[in-house]
């Protein structure tokens, strides 16, 4: 199992956390945490329930992920494994994390998606998103994966869909011009886009896309054999 601890600053004042792999104990925290990080328009049906958080903790553990900052839990992220062909990778959310319920994780697949990652507002400036992002990317790296990936919303873009395209609209945040909540965010965690996906997820603020964004595992070893978790 996983644990970390680290500190983190809130201005110039460090305060320790923990990052770990979450358990049933956690379940009322997880679910008050996606209320907190997701209000409406958000659709309240993707706020996790119990039975999809139980799936996270039963079939793939090492990828279901909360942080503690002085013995609250604050935040989460959730992955599972898929075998991810670049060649083909239009997809949806409800399609490739099984709607949250994360019943098609692939133990041999070759990539580490991320089904959620939420932070409780109050505590997004001590930079526990990024943390969590790189808890992950170790992940990654221990089972030689190829890559993490997810799709990140766009919740600025329906601000400027007037006058943007989608495409248009993350050329501008890529050149600098425009800034993003979430895709801003992603990039700064070392994430790369993939591509614009079309319905990825129902996200009024985003116009229901979404870019893949993926971080390349840079110590892969080519034909190496995969370590099953």
């Amino acid at each position: 199992m996983y644990k970390k601890e680290i500190y983190v600053f809130d201005g110039d004042v460090p305060k320790k956390a923990i990052i770990r792999n979450y358990t049933k104990e956690d379940f009322h925290d997880l679910i008050r945490i996606q209320q907190e990080s997701f209000p409406p328009p958000f659709p309240s049906e993707l706020w996790w329930n119990e039975e999809q958080l139980t799936n996270h903790v039963t079939l793939f553990p090492e990828g279901a992920l909360c942080v503690e900052v002085d013995g609250r839990i604050c935040g989460s992220m959730t992955g599972l494994l898929v075998d991810f062909d670049p060649l083909h990778p239009a997809h949806t959310w409800e399609e490739i994390t099984d709607n949250g319920y994360i019943r098609n994780h692939n133990p041999q697949g070759n990539t580490l998606y991320v089904v959620d990652i939420c932070v409780s507002p109050p505590y997004r400036k001590l930079g526990l998103g990024k943390w969590l992002m790189q808890s992950m990317y170790e992940l990654v790296v221990q089972l030689n994966l190829d890559r993490l990936l997810g799709g990140g919303r766009m919740p600025g873009y329906h601000k400027h869909a007037h006058t943007l395209t989608a495409h248009q609209y993350i050329e501008k945040v890529l050149a600098g011009e425009l800034k993003d909540p979430v895709i801003t965010f992603l990039l700064r965690c070392g994430r790369t886009p993939v591509q614009i996906v079309e319905n990825y997820l129902e996200d009024e603020e985003s116009l229901n896309h979404a870019v893949l964004m993926e971080w390349r595992n840079p110590f892969k070893k080519s034909g190496g054999e995969r370590l099953t978790p």
